[in-house]
């Protein structure tokens, strides 16, 4: 804590009297990082639905600019805390099936809108678009010139394009 305290331009113990540990501190990150990122999210999805809400939520959630950048780095230095932290791990699968929840409609009205064809089943494509942007967010941070923004791109509407084809 005293090196975050020192790097936030704080005297060393100011954070004790909000956080009583580094996790703490990363959670609340987190939870700021997380309320950002479903703004944007929620400003792309408007009133879209199906195939166009997938591509909405998709593009949004990908790195692919510093804002999002820096709510990946958030992100996976809560991943590396939860590993051993049982609330902050709930904290995430509690997110996690919120937005899978919200991936699964948007596949479902996919399906009713006559958009997606693929015999691909639902909870897979959910996995995969799940997948996809968890690994651009690990990937823009550690091997930046493997997922750039136009990389990014490609891949969803690769994505995109494969669920809309029949098998």
């Amino acid at each position: 804590m005293r090196e975050i305290a020192r790097q936030a331009g704080f005297a060393n113990g100011a954070l004790k009297h909000f956080f009583d540990s580094k996790d703490d501190i990363i959670q609340a990150t987190y939870q700021e990082s997380l309320g950002a990122m479903t703004t944007f999210i929620d400003k792309g999805l408007d009133s879209k639905r199906g195939m166009e809400a997938l591509r909405a939520i998709a593009h949004a959630a990908m790195p692919s600019d510093e804002e999002r950048i820096t709510a990946g780095r958030v992100l996976l230095s809560f991943w590396e805390r939860a590993v051993n932290n049982a609330r902050m791990r709930e904290s995430y699968e509690e997110h996690l099936r919120h937005w899978r929840g919200a991936l699964a409609r948007y596949v479902a009205e996919g399906r009713e809108d006559g958009d997606i064809r693929t015999a691909t089943p639902d909870e897979q494509l959910v996995d995969e678009l799940v997948l996809l942007t968890a690994g651009a967010n690990v990937m823009v941070l550690v091997a930046p010139t493997l997922s750039t923004p136009e990389l990014q791109k490609a891949h969803v509407e690769s994505f995109l394009a494969r669920i809309a084809r029949e098998d």
